[in-house]
């Protein structure tokens, strides 16, 4: 299970040596670079540039479902998550939710405009206790002015969720819901897998909405097709967790060969 922790208690590991724990992302992509994870943004930068881009923002802490900032609220700069996991989603105007991905420690969220103030075009809640560190527009645009290495992370950041989105953008529009479920089961059990004798549990609670909202699909749909996997023993649920029996199964059904047999795609 992910551990739980006073927000108040977080520190900071973004500044010291190395990326920081749980660094990367759960994002819905094929492709094998970008579930590796973004950047890390402070990659070049000295222990002192660091130390005065950390001194220059404010810090925040949240409970888990605290939000960040809101669809369409006022946006000025970016949020650098120091520890925690943030949850970016956009809101149809009926309603429907999809989220775009799960960013954890070392990732910033809060764009695509980083630098003048605008409106959020998604939001951001955090999906377990989190710290982060907000950076204004006008403070970071003077920093990069000075940190070449601070303005290539960011670059870099804004060209890796950039992709993401394209990704996540094309994989809606060409994989049935059964397949892109798949996907994300595999995904979770590459992030969160943890070995055991009757195969590998996802060692992180996602409910039912949560993978309809990651999967652009009903929670209706996903719990049919959770059910089919149940039932030709590619998973089996431990708790309020999934344990993936046959990944090689599954691996096939991502990639549309077994889509009669597990077909329920409701979108």
């Amino acid at each position: 299970m992910m551990s739980k922790h006073h927000p108040s208690q977080s520190t900071s590991t973004i500044g010291k040596a190395g990326a920081p724990p749980q660094f990367g992302a759960l994002l819905m992509t094929d492709s094998g670079a970008q579930r590796s994870g973004p950047p890390y943004l402070f990659h070049g930068l000295t222990e002192t540039e660091i130390a005065h881009v950390l001194g220059s923002g404010k810090r925040r802490v949240l409970y888990r479902g605290a939000q960040l900032f809101s669809q369409g609220s006022p946006q000025d700069g970016i949020y650098l998550i120091e520890s925690g996991r943030i949850k970016v989603f956009y809101t149809a105007p009926s309603g429907r939710e999809i989220t775009l991905a799960y960013w954890h420690s070392g990732n910033f969220v809060g764009g695509p405009e980083v630098f003048k103030q605008g409106l959020h075009v998604w939001s951001g809640v955090a999906a377990v206790n989190s710290t982060v560190l907000h950076l204004p527009g006008d403070v970071l645009r003077r920093m990069v002015m000075t940190i070449p290495a601070l303005a290539i992370g960011i670059i870099e950041g804004l060209s890796f969720k950039g992709q993401c989105y394209s990704a996540l953008a094309q994989m809606l529009g060409t994989r049935s819901p059964t397949e892109r479920l798949a996907q994300l089961l595999l995904h979770l059990m590459n992030l969160y897998g943890v070995e055991e004798r009757d195969g590998t549990l996802i060692a992180a609670s996602f409910t039912h909405a949560d993978l309809a909202h990651m999967t652009g699909v009903t929670r209706q749909s996903v719990t049919i097709s959770l059910k089919k996997f149940t039932e030709l023993g590619i998973l089996a649920a431990h708790g309020s967790n999934l344990v993936i029996k046959n990944a090689d199964m599954l691996g096939e059904i991502r990639d549309g060969k077994l889509a009669k047999t597990t077909a329920s795609d409701e979108a």
